[in-house]
């Protein structure tokens, strides 16, 4: 089993969900974050107002998904949420190991 994490731009986040509705996931959680990424001093419009990029609004999506589906998984988030622009997020698989609660 695998943790993949992606974290995308907010009006992007419904599309990601949208590619995901039939995916063999495991499970799924979704939060709202602010971060930034190498771009700290880069300034961008973002809805009607100006930020800067330091903490900028971003969804990030963690899913529990098989190991021999996550390329497929990961393929669906890119295709969806690459935009080819700055700050556009960044995807991280990870090992999860699964414990059962009693």
């Amino acid at each position: 089993m695998k943790e993949v994490i992606a974290i995308v731009k907010p009006f992007l986040a419904e599309r990601v969900l949208e590619a995901l509705k039939f995916a063999p996931l495991e499970a799924c959680t979704v939060r709202e974050v602010k971060g930034y990424g190498r771009q700290k001093s880069y300034l961008d419009q973002y809805g009607d107002s100006e930020y800067s990029l330091a903490f900028l609004p971003k969804v990030e999506i963690q899913l529990w998904v098989d190991d021999a589906r996550v390329a497929e998984i990961v393929d669906r988030i890119v295709a969806v949420a690459c935009t080819g622009r700055i700050g556009d997020g960044k995807v991280f698989v990870l090992p999860a190991t699964e414990y059962a609660m009693h």
